[in-house]
């Protein structure tokens, strides 16, 4: 699974051929979960409400990005990372 981007030691990754919706996937130290893209609410897993509030906000600010590489992965084509909040 492509890493896409790395902060605050947030790991943001994607799978090729995922299933929709469109989402991201995160892991926080013991923390996992599925982020929609269109609304960046949690499908599956957890993570504490201050990282998934750091997640939103990434999200928010690259969500065009984060649109192209699901279309490249659903076409197994390299992924771009993103960058990181700063």
């Amino acid at each position: 699974m492509p890493e896409i981007s790395r902060f605050l030691g947030i790991v943001i990754k994607m799978y090729f051929q995922d299933h929709n919706p469109p989402h991201f996937h995160v892991e926080y130290g013991q923390y996992t979960a599925s982020i929609n893209m269109e609304d960046f609410a949690i499908i599956k897993g957890n993570l504490p409400p201050r990282i998934h509030g750091l997640i939103t906000e990434w999200a928010s600010l690259h969500k065009n990005e984060l649109l192209d590489n699901w279309n490249k992965a659903k076409e197994l084509k390299n992924l771009k990372s993103i960058k990181p909040l700063v």
